[in-house]
């Protein structure tokens, strides 16, 4: 089954949060998996993920980092998606321009270090965030 699903993202900012390693390690915690493949809901993975509040110093940079991954994969255009994020072969500057995304993002949600590949750090922090979100919410 396929689902299509469109999101306004006038600035690049949607993009960029989708690009981070938060977003991925609250995708593989609760979107499930049909048979190999992500299972990506809106309603269950993207309408539920607790974004904080970014300020717009902070909204910047986070465009601007993913927008910085867009022109790396301009920079190696000769080569599929699939090839460029081979971990065997991805190239430098995507793997870095990667890791600057997610170093931004990690700080916005809080994160008290950069994790690095320490996505149960992640979903930790974001189901603490869920839960802290949802009790005010059920409190008014």
């Amino acid at each position: 089954m396929i689902y299509c699903l469109m999101e306004s993202d006038p600035d690049g900012f949607a993009f960029a949060i989708i690009e981070s390693r938060m977003f991925m390690a609250w995708q593989k915690g609760i979107g499930g998996r049909l048979k190999s493949a992500c299972n990506f809901s809106n309603t269950v993975v993207w309408n539920n993920l607790p974004l904080p509040e970014i300020t717009d110093d902070m909204r910047a940079q986070i465009i601007a980092a993913g927008q910085r991954i867009l022109d790396v994969r301009k920079q190696h255009s000769g080569q599929s998606l699939a090839d460029l994020y081979d971990p065997y072969v991805m190239p430098l500057d995507l793997r870095k321009a990667h890791e600057d995304l997610d170093k931004l993002v990690d700080r916005a949600f809080g994160a008290p270090r950069w994790f690095g590949s320490d996505d149960d750090a992640r979903l930790q922090l974001l189901f603490a965030d869920y839960a802290r979100l949802t009790r005010t919410k059920e409190r008014r």
